[in-house]
């Protein structure tokens, strides 16, 4: 690999705090921390990403393994931590920072793009908060092919390169229930053009440090935001829109896909409108506007898949308070916040439109998009499935709620099937009043709505076998996941099966890693 390559552009634009002291603490005045990696002495790899790692210039593994778990570095590479706050459960929490991640730098391909590496679970930082700066191969393998699923769905996302066990085992409770025990450690790279939070500018704000909130923005911009002009009066304000519109764009495909976040906080919402940090998420099985993975939100349900939008809303407002010391027009800012508000769901209503097949947003698709949404959340029809069957059959001239038994997570009943069949002619009225070809709208659909999603219970399934040390199903689901809007193996295209309705990993997960 062209380790070599490797720069430290946001190093050397920022101030830094370059004792090399690991032990937690507050750091005004710095935005990052100089750290050395932890040392592990049995590397073993799962898992590299080839396409991605020539895609960003870094070139061929060769023999350069070490790399990936941040070892027998080259003294060209600065490692260091970045310092960040945010609200957490709609909370203040203060200071926060890069705990469990570690940065090598940035490198830049061919076609002079920039991205940023980044290690996950490879040691401690002033920013650990008392932890201990690892991640176990559960949490490891969830984040690499997820980030990965993701990509491949078209969705927003910070991407994996490679996966590594670190050879230590480490200890976690993952339940919080006072049971903690000993798993495989493991450490990811990841990549991403940015990993700028929202918090990083909370931070800053926070601490009145209002020079470098300004040189951070200008900086954001000049790399990463084309569409704002850095000479413009307005380029602040103008910046805090592009996240906003970007951030809508994300969340609009969180939806159309079915992913659940379960931890919104503002310390994981990307400025660039990545998917970012994959914890207790969990893609959508049976519809529930109420679901959330995260065991840490309940009884709350603040970070449930409905209220995603409204959240991503919230975290943006957070944003415009951090920002309004640099902008200094709380009408603009208000205005944009309230432009998300009205945008987004003529945006998301655009969404459905391409997963029904219909051509264009009519004036009353929005009470069509209700009564579907009622009927989901009350029968709990697996959300991937029904539009799967939906587009299979969508050619025939006599839908039949028959063919939806399979998306029941229960014994349906005979009013459940009157109901769904009652939903299937009002389909196709509204499909009608299409102005595209009649087989138009099946292909529109197959762009849209995925074959394949990432379940929890394949994960778990694969991370099961991995922690035994059979790498055949992760290597399976690495594999499918490259090609989710194709028809592959029916075996993975299945709803949850209830042996595993109540098994921790499964349906619902914490924060541990």
């Amino acid at each position: 690999m062209n380790i070599k390559n490797i720069t430290h552009k946001f190093v050397d634009s920022f101030p830094g705090d370059f004792s090399g002291d690991l032990h937690q603490r507050q750091t005004p005045g710095f935005l990052f921390a100089n750290v050395l990696p932890a040392e592990f002495n049995k590397i073993e790899l799962i898992a590299f990403n080839e396409e991605l790692s020539q895609e960003i210039g870094l070139g061929n593994l060769d023999q350069d393994l070490d790399f990936l778990a941040a070892q027998n570095l080259p003294a060209t590479i600065e490692t260091y931590a970045t310092a960040y706050a945010g609200h957490q459960f709609g909370n203040w929490a203060g200071q926060l920072g890069d705990g469990r991640a570690i940065f090598a730098g940035e490198i830049k391909n061919k076609n002079n793009q920039s991205f940023e590496l980044q290690w996950k679970g490879v040691g401690a930082t002033p920013y650990s908060r008392f932890a201990d700066g690892r991640a176990v191969l559960r949490s490891s393998v969830r984040e690499f092919l997820m980030s990965e699923a993701m990509f491949h769905l078209g969705v927003p996302t910070t991407r994996a390169l490679s996966l590594v066990k670190t050879g230590e085992l480490v200890t976690r409770d993952i339940a919080y229930d006072g049971h903690p025990k000993q798993e495989q450690g493991a450490a990811v790279l990841r990549v991403a053009e940015s990993f700028l939070r929202f918090g990083h500018f909370e931070l800053l704000s926070a601490r009145k440090e209002f020079d470098t909130l300004q040189k951070l923005i200008d900086f954001a911009i000049e790399n990463y935001f084309d569409e704002v002009k850095i000479n413009s009066e307005t380029k602040n304000l103008d910046f805090f829109k592009a996240i906003a519109d970007r951030t809508a764009k994300m969340i609009i495909e969180w939806y159309r896909v079915g992913f659940v976040h379960g931890v919104m906080n503002t310390d994981n919402m990307s400025i660039l409108g990545l998917t970012i940090d994959y914890g207790p998420y969990s893609m959508m099985d049976e519809y529930d506007l109420e679901f959330t993975p995260n065991t840490t939100d309940l009884p709350g349900k603040r970070y449930a898949f409905g209220k995603q939008a409204q959240i991503a809303h919230w975290n943006l407002l957070q944003l415009a308070n951090s920002l309004f010391p640099v902008i200094k027009d709380e009408k603009a800012l208000q205005t944009v916040l309230e432009d998300y508000a009205s945008n987004f769901w003529k945006l998301h209503d655009e969404m459905l439109c391409k997963k029904f097949g219909f051509d264009v947003l009519l004036k009353n698709d929005d009470q069509f998009f209700t009564t579907w949404q009622q009927m989901m959340q009350d029968l709990k029809l697996d959300y991937t499935l029904f539009f799967n069957v939906l587009t299979d059959n969508i050619l025939e001239d006599n839908l039949d709620a028959q063919k939806f038994i399979s998306t029941f997570y229960s014994v349906p009943k005979t009013e459940d099937l009157e109901r769904i069949n009652l939903f299937l002619r009002s389909y196709q009225e509204r499909l009608a009043q299409n102005k595209i070809s009649k087989d138009d709208p099946q292909q529109l659909m197959l762009k849209n709505n995925p074959q394949f999603i990432l379940r929890n219970y394949l994960l778990y399934e694969a991370i099961q076998d991995l922690e035994n040390g059979d790498q055949t199903k992760f290597d399976v689901l690495l594999k499918t996941l490259k090609n989710p809007y194709q028809k592959g193996d029916a075996s993975l295209n299945q709803k949850r099966p209830q042996k595993y309705n109540l098994i921790y990993g499964c349906s619902q997960l914490s924060c541990s890693s």
